[in-house]
């Protein structure tokens, strides 16, 4: 009998035995499972803040290095040093870039041979406008008109110092993703910012055709406001990937910008294996740039106005010092060029608007042939068309004049004594471009009487200096 009862015993010693184990075997699964679960959340939430941190990644990359701010004497870094420093923005913007995309790569088209990048180089009212229409009329090249206004409107720099180095920096890393056909770098900078790569603020879209063609010209949409729509056909909101798409279907891409300050900034552009940099300098007369700005920015320039009415300006006035460095920044960038250093042979160009004026085919023609593009009927017809019209169009940023006759106009508009001003502190950037100072009013006002040296327009071939067409070489 006991050992009749033992079995029963060791029986329920044994399932109680399993039992336990099965308990700890289910609560170690259940144990692991959320462990298991946590981790998947965790990277779910890593992936959703990443898609969502736009606005705290544009905060980034638009945020000073702190090494970069002045030390207390007031001394600035070495430029290498904040060098080094906005390469970290470089980064952050394309990083930024990556995650707008959706970091996926745009499909490259098939090469249809050499594709040139062409930098329009200038500063405001120089006639720039009527220039990049000679690019932007041409079918196979990809313009777009000066990108770089969204930067300036979303990086805060004070003028000079290391501030000015910065935004330089800013500005030359964003013109080598524009260049690459990267357009998602302007969705940091455009505001309200874009959603699902759409945006309304595109500036100036009107002006570039390539943005205004199918198939980046989308079914307009009633009811939406676009602020800088395009010119002769309605379209939709600007989508960026087909933007995109299309730049990089074109044979060439060009842009023009008058934020630039620095030639020597370009320099990792012209060095970048994968872009073929044609850079054009474009210049004009500083006393026609003031008499135009104190027309087009009236409100800026009442202090100008204010001189020009009741007696001269103050040369250790602030703007008259501003003048005085833009006259530096465009003269030392020339000089530089003409210096003819190896990284720039074949690959700069400088040009008087005043030239252009007198002359526009012949002058679209050299800037064609500096850049290895050929020129098509269709811009030929239009500056021939646009630059002989009766009278000029309408508004300060028309396009459309007659070119030959008005480049002079600004003799008649600005008070000799502002004339004056600007032939101080402008001098030597005068004498390098060939502008001749006037001594007197009767000179000023005697179109009779020029106020242009002679100069041939010269680029420089990768061997030597070419003078081909407004200025000797530098050796």
């Amino acid at each position: 009998m006991d050992k009749g009862h033992a079995l029963p015993q060791d029986f329920r010693d044994l399932l109680h035995c399993l039992r336990m184990r099965s308990k700890y075997a289910i609560l170690l699964v259940f144990v692991v499972a959320l462990v298991i679960i946590e981790k998947e959340n965790n990277i779910i939430s890593r992936v959703s803040d990443k898609l969502k941190q736009t606005p705290q990644s544009l905060m980034e990359a638009n945020s000073t290095d702190p090494g970069l701010v002045l030390a207390e004497n007031g001394s600035l870094l070495s430029l290498s040093e904040l060098d080094s420093a906005f390469s970290q923005i470089r980064n952050r913007l394309l990083n930024v870039t990556l995650q707008l995309g959706g970091n996926r790569e745009l499909a490259v088209a098939p090469a249809k041979g050499p594709r040139r990048h062409v930098l329009l180089m200038a500063t405001t009212r120089t006639g720039s406008s009527f220039v990049g229409e000679f690019f932007n009329q041409q079918g196979n090249i990809f313009y777009l008109f000066e990108p770089l206004w969204h930067i300036e409107r979303t990086v805060s720099f004070e003028p000079g110092g290391a501030n000015a180095v910065g935004s330089a920096l800013v500005y030359r890393d964003v013109l080598k993703q524009l260049f690459l056909c990267d357009l998602y770098i302007l969705e940091n900078f455009i505001s309200p910012l874009p959603e699902d790569h759409l945006t309304q603020y595109m500036f100036r879209r009107g002006s570039s055709r390539s943005l205004c063609e199918e198939p980046v010209c989308t079914p307009y949409v009633k009811k939406v406001f676009e602020k800088y729509h395009c010119k002769n056909r309605q379209c939709g909101p600007l989508n960026v990937t087909l933007a995109a798409e299309a730049c990089l279907r074109k044979d060439h891409m060009a842009l023009k910008a008058v934020r630039i300050r620095q030639l020597e900034f370009l320099q990792p552009l012209v060095e970048d294996p994968r872009l073929d940099m044609r850079i054009i300098q474009l210049v004009r007369d500083p006393r026609a740039v003031l008499a135009s700005r104190m027309v087009a920015f009236s409100g800026k320039y009442e202090t100008w106005k204010k001189w020009a009415s009741e007696g001269a300006a103050p040369l250790n006035e602030d703007e008259v010092q501003r003048l005085r460095g833009n006259c530096e920044n465009i003269r030392l960038s020339a000089e530089l060029g003409l210096r003819q250093p190896a990284w720039l042979r074949g690959r700069y160009m400088l040009i008087r608007y005043e030239d252009i004026a007198r002359s526009p085919l012949q002058k679209a023609k050299e800037m064609y042939k500096f850049a290895d593009i050929s020129i098509t009927p269709q811009v030929e017809e239009w500056i021939l068309k646009n630059t002989q019209a009766p009278q000029d169009s309408s508004g300060i940023y028309s396009t459309q004049k007659n070119s030959s006759e008005q480049f002079e106009k600004w003799r008649f508009s600005i008070p000799f004594k502002l004339a004056q001003v600007v032939q101080n502190v402008c001098g030597p950037a005068m004498s390098l471009f060939g502008y001749k100072v006037a001594s007197n009013p009767e000179t000023l006002t005697n179109r009779s009487i020029s106020l242009l040296e002679e100069r041939r327009t010269f680029w420089i071939t990768f061997s030597r200096c070419v003078p081909l067409l407004i200025l000797p070489c530098i050796s």
